[in-house]
């Protein structure tokens, strides 16, 4: 026979999980038999249109209803369209999720034109990630560390302002005082490597590095070239001893400028839903594309598609965006001076 003590215990169980159970069978009940719509701010094709669609076939396995997923593609106006479609027209009730620009929260508070959104009203869902934004030299050029950058002109190859092959050198001659010189005229970055590779030029700037472990794993692993520093959130874990651009300051507030003009690229590829989004369906979406993170079939096609894979969760996006947005007026100005002169902003 069972004590009244016992019973007490297994019902006091059963009505803690019993709201659970409820909550669960609500999610399901909500998402059977719907469509979820994933938005991307690309065009068809590229890193974040094929990041969302391949995302798309693994999320119904984890999100409780399996609804049927569709890609919708929305470009224009640099990200800007599809972000204010996010946050001003989008369903709040959990059936539209979009994919981003990593730049949109920097972009919020550097320029801001035809911006309809607080990034920091938005549910980060997380982020699929993305490797770490190199700075190299090709190790025949002479140029044996980032201390060379103040000794010496460097040349390096630019595909136009904005780009990451020119902002982020102007950005360290303008804060840190290097020598860096761009030239202009390449139509893409796979030409300013063979310029590189060539000899006409003696470094880049804003290749991936995961993207380079693809494409040239001999140049690192074989040491054609000399990684002077790398842009992003922390270290990369291969590169432990490669300073990240933000702690290459000689002051505090110089490594807090750089780390905000860094911040989207510790972004990654992120996914968002609307504001006003009931929390448990946010909870769910977040559970799902954790989920998918860690299923090993996503990770193998991932790779095998070439795709950076270096997932965060939704409140270390957060927290990111939360910092850049809510950086200090006079240290937005300060890292809108240097964009302004490397030619524009990181969106």
């Amino acid at each position: 026979m069972f004590t009244n003590s016992f019973r007490h215990a297994v019902c006091a169980g059963l009505l803690c999980v019993a709201p659970c159970l409820a909550r669960a069978d609500a999610i399901e009940d909500f998402y059977k038999g719907k469509t979820l719509s994933i938005i991307t701010s690309t065009g068809a094709g590229g890193a974040y249109d094929l990041t969302a669609r391949t995302l798309g076939r693994y999320l119904p396995k984890y999100l409780p209803g399996a609804p049927t997923v569709v890609v919708q593609n929305m470009p224009g106006a640099g990200h800007v369209r599809a972000t204010n479609y996010m946050f001003a027209q989008a369903a709040k009730d959990g059936t539209v999720i979009a994919t981003v620009s990593n730049g949109i929260p920097l972009y919020q508070v550097i320029d801001g034109k035809g911006a309809r959104f607080d990034a920091r009203k938005f549910n980060w869902l997380g982020s699929t990630g993305i490797s770490n934004l190199l700075t190299v030299a090709w190790a025949s050029s002479g140029v044996k560390s980032f201390e060379d950058a103040y000794r010496r002109e460097i040349i390096t190859g630019g595909t136009g302002a904005g780009s990451g092959t020119t902002m982020y050198p102007t950005v360290m001659n303008s804060v840190l005082g290097t020598k860096f010189k761009v030239v202009l005229g390449y139509t893409s970055s796979q030409e300013v490597d063979l310029a590189m590779e060539r000899g006409e030029v003696a470094a880049r700037s804003g290749a991936s590095y995961g993207g380079w472990l693809a494409e040239h794993p001999d140049w690192i692993r074989g040491g054609k070239i000399v990684v002077l520093t790398q842009t992003g959130g922390v270290r990369e874990a291969d590169l432990p001893n490669v300073p990240l651009m933000q702690e290459l300051g000689k002051t505090d507030e110089q490594n807090q400028l750089l780390k905000l003009i860094s911040s989207p690229v510790a972004v990654g590829r992120p996914f968002l839903t609307a504001p006003e989004v009931p929390p448990e369906r946010v909870a769910a979406l977040r559970r799902a594309f954790d989920a998918v993170m860690k299923d090993e079939a996503f990770i193998a096609e991932a790779k095998k598609l070439e795709l950076d894979l270096k997932p965060a969760t939704g409140d270390q996006v957060r927290a990111i965006v939360e910092d850049s947005v809510g950086a200090p007026p006079d240290m937005i100005a300060k890292a809108r001076a240097a964009l302004e002169a490397a030619g524009g902003a990181a969106n």
